[in-house]
């Protein structure tokens, strides 16, 4: 996360611009420019914080709604395709539900809009506290849920790169006929990222607007997502769905198939010493 998570602020900040679309090499330069080395990690703590309790809260809810399939004592089975996907969607929502604060404090201190807005000032940089006390203070409780309805549209993110990925895997398995590698399981990683992402992207860019402190003219007030897609297409076109793309993308598909590539050589590296464990304790009784 701490690699990439410059990739994540230049794609925040295009996301949320309504000026002209500027390349991603602009962004860098610009935030390096007005904000130092610092301003590449705006709100890096708050998304720190919001993984992990992203992570705990999903596999909570994954695990539990996944019982509840698979019942209890003589009546357990597994699960077929369409109820692993359902439990992953049920634990995405109420991940989405969850953590949407602190996702908002995230947007908050990454895109910081004040040093955006007028250049010529100092940048401010306050604390994951202090951005939630400011939030509170001058939004109330809801303040923490803006963006939440684009939030739970995109718990089918991971479903369809999922769904992808394991479509891919079999296809390549079949094809090369052989064992699969990390580099294999690299690429199959990236690719899934890579359509999952582009699908769902201009969800993306409507959230990250949503979750900023709603501006004066109506055109930046969203009532639904539906809306917000409207009124950017309206104002800025189709392309407006797609700003701050190429970060976002190469920071997904990057984070994504390095993923993708340690889950499994630590699951066969697991396996292998399972089997080394057994043969040790078989050598061992005789």
């Amino acid at each position: 996360m701490a690699l990439t998570y410059p990739l994540v602020t230049a794609s925040t900040r295009s996301q949320v611009s309504k000026t002209a679309r500027v390349g991603q090499c602009e962004a860098f330069v610009k935030i390096l420019k007005e904000e130092g080395v610092r301003g590449l990690y705006s709100g890096l703590n708050s998304a720190m914080l919001g993984i992990a309790v992203t992570q705990y809260v999903y596999y909570y809810w994954y695990e539990f709604v996944k019982a509840k399939f698979e019942g209890v004592g003589a009546a357990q089975r597994a699960l077929s395709i369409a109820e692993n996907m359902l439990a992953g969607a049920i634990a995405g929502a109420a991940t989405a539900s969850i953590t949407n604060p602190i996702w908002v404090i995230n947007t908050r201190l990454l895109v910081n809009k004040e040093s955006m807005e007028d250049s010529s000032k100092p940048v401010k940089r306050l604390s994951t506290f202090q951005a939630a006390c400011k939030i509170f203070k001058e939004e109330g409780i809801q303040g923490f849920f803006r963006g939440l309805l684009p939030a739970l549209v995109l718990v089918i993110n991971p479903v369809i790169q999922f769904t992808v990925y394991e479509r891919l895997r079999v296809w390549w398995e079949k094809r090369v006929a052989r064992t699969l590698n990390a580099f294999d399981f690299f690429v199959l990683g990236a690719l899934s990222k890579l359509c999952a992402t582009s699908i769902t992207y201009p969800y993306i860019v409507v959230k990250s607007r949503m979750q900023l402190k709603e501006g004066n003219d109506e055109q930046s007030r969203y009532k639904s997502v539906g809306d917000g897609i409207s009124k950017i297409i309206k104002t800025e076109g189709f392309k407006g769905l797609y700003k701050g793309i190429e970060a976002k993308l190469l920071q997904s598909v990057l984070s994504a198939a390095f993923t993708f590539a340690f889950k499994e050589e630590l699951f066969n590296g697991a396996m292998a010493l399972l089997v080394l464990l057994r043969l040790k304790q078989a050598k061992a009784a005789q």
